[in-house]
């Protein structure tokens, strides 16, 4: 992998590479644009099959980071860690307190997060050594469990979408077709279930699918057939790339939009879905409540100011939308144009700044 030639190529600023021996700590923390602010993405442990492997998936979801923070409107660049080791066998307190340390040295150039294989206590532990770290515990002052945030965010996000297609963000009556009940879609069904949708839901783990049935009067299918039910919505909140060439042509629905990351399997099923007049909300967009609200630990944390920014994950859906009608264009290639210009701006206006702060100590 020639990595000073890919970063180039998609402009990151920063990869740091990270070595404790004593605790077998070995992991890479990827920077890819400070410009709205400082970096903030989770710490990702994966049991990787190689370094370039674990380089790739650092540099990708850092970029990602990146999208979804700014398409947000939170003053924050993106970035990701990844640890290499098997989350259940390599961990130990010396690894993340060395970890710790290192976030410590970037001196606020990178804030980070619970990601997958890490936990609220591993968060704890980083928090041992620096700030520079949120999703820790309640007791510090954190905000606890994300999934009913990120999931109060997707349902707003939904009826934007909704509005898209039907003329009313209005969701009763609505049928919804939700792919996996796990912490953040259990709470969408209860977000929908309480506005009067009809839902239809399948999960591989049964215990999950009962809770909902019994609780919201949900009708379960099986896995496959999820794709094919007559519904209005399609909510994918389970496995990525769920949206592809086999689950296209099965699809019913005018809408997607659920809390599942990377749900397109190509950029091109994201055309497809335009050209078919589908609907799709984002999934960096509509799943950002969860980032919103643990960004809020930097202000010290509010709920009450969290969640009404977490309202706003509406309005950023709807910006989409609106740029996708005017441009004629997909919305996931809206969703990138709306980033990517908010990026552009505050550059422009701090390069602006920055100018015209030396004309003024140079006497010109």
């Amino acid at each position: 992998m020639e990595i000073f030639k890919y970063m180039e190529k998609y402009d990151y600023e920063q990869l740091v590479f990270c070595q404790d021996k004593t605790s077998g700590l070995k992991a890479i923390i990827a920077i890819h644009d400070t410009t709205l602010g400082p970096a903030l993405g989770g710490t990702r442990m994966w049991n990787y099959a190689t370094e370039e492997e674990a380089i790739e998936d650092a540099l990708r979801l850092a970029k990602g980071m990146t999208y979804k923070n700014a398409a947000a409107g939170l003053n924050l660049g993106g970035g990701k860690t990844v640890i290499i080791g098997d989350p259940l066998k390599d961990k130990n307190e010396e690894m993340f307190r060395a970890f710790g340390r290192f976030i410590q040295g970037l001196n606020g150039r990178y804030i980070t997060a619970e990601d997958v294989g890490t936990t609220v206590a591993d968060m704890d532990l980083i928090h041992e050594e620096t700030n520079y770290v949120t999703g820790i515990s309640p007791a510090f002052g954190s905000s606890g469990n994300p999934s009913p945030v990120t999931a109060y965010g997707v349902y707003r996000g939904m009826k934007a979408a909704a509005m898209e297609a039907f003329g009313s963000d209005s969701l009763e009556g609505k049928r919804v077709a939700v792919q996996g009940v796990g912490n953040v879609a259990y709470n969408l069904c209860r977000h929908l279930h309480e506005e009067g949708a009809i839902l239809i839901v399948t999960d591989i783990n049964q215990a999950s699918v009962d809770r909902v049935v019994n609780e919201f009067g949900a009708t379960a299918v099986n896995t496959d057939e999820i794709y094919s039910q007559d519904v209005d919505i399609f909510a994918p909140c389970a496995l990525g790339a769920i949206i592809n060439d086999e689950t296209i042509p099965q699809l019913k629905a005018k809408v997607v939009a659920g809390a599942a990351n990377n749900q397109l399997k190509e950029t091109r099923h994201g055309d497809q879905l335009h050209e078919l007049g589908i609907v799709y909300a984002p999934d960096y967009v509509i799943n950002s409540g969860g980032v919103i609200n643990v960004a809020d630990e930097l202000y010290g944390y509010n709920r009450e100011r969290a969640m009404k920014r977490v309202e706003t994950v509406y309005d950023s859906i709807a910006k989409v939308m609106e740029i996708s009608r005017t441009e004629g264009i997909p919305t996931y290639l809206a969703a990138d144009r709306l980033a990517e210009e908010r990026i552009a701006r505050v550059g422009k206006s701090r390069s602006q700044f920055l100018q015209n702060g030396k004309h003024i100590l140079s006497g010109r």
